[in-house]
């Protein structure tokens, strides 16, 4: 069990909450911000959650092993990706036709997901492609970091 369960029961609410409200200008596009409209961003914001969250339950704590990650440590202390830099892995990549009610379905399973999160070992984890093993400490720390890169991308698309 978690330490403390407590300190997760709000892990990205109010990013979910933004989403939610987002989910009504899922076509906007602006391609001066982004070459993909909003529904793209949410789309893989949200599989990358529930992607991460079923690879870290899945996870052998056992197997676990300390690693260190200069890009990893330098992104972390930032806060934040550089845009335009990264190639999202093809099992993040939204569908060519997303639905608004898949959108809808996958906000609640990344709520049940990130509940199930919270009741892990500290030792899950699972291989970024490019910040290496990521325990679950580290993994709820990029799930931060990428889904509020990708909601300020989303307000960037949407400003007026």
């Amino acid at each position: 069990m978690a330490k403390n369960p407590s300190c997760y029961k709000s892990l990205l609410n109010d990013e979910f909450s933004e989403t939610e409200n987002y989910i009504l200008q899922r076509d906007a596009l602006n391609p001066k911000v982004s070459k993909v409209d909003v529904a793209w961003h949410l789309d893989h914001m949200l599989k990358t959650i529930n992607v991460i969250c079923k690879s870290l339950e899945a996870s052998n704590p056992d197997e676990y092993k300390s690693n260190f990650n200069l890009t990893r440590t330098l992104i972390y202390a930032w806060g934040d990706f550089p845009r335009g830099v990264a190639k999202s892995p093809k099992v993040v990549r939204p569908p060519d036709v997303i639905l608004t009610e898949d959108l809808h379905r996958q906000i609640e399973m990344a709520k049940e997901n990130l509940k199930v999160l919270q009741g892990l070992e500290a030792n899950v984890h699972f291989e970024h492609p490019y910040f290496s093993v990521l325990d679950k400490k580290k993994s709820i720390r990029f799930l931060k970091i990428h889904t509020r890169h990708h909601l300020k991308i989303v307000r960037d698309i949407v400003k007026k």
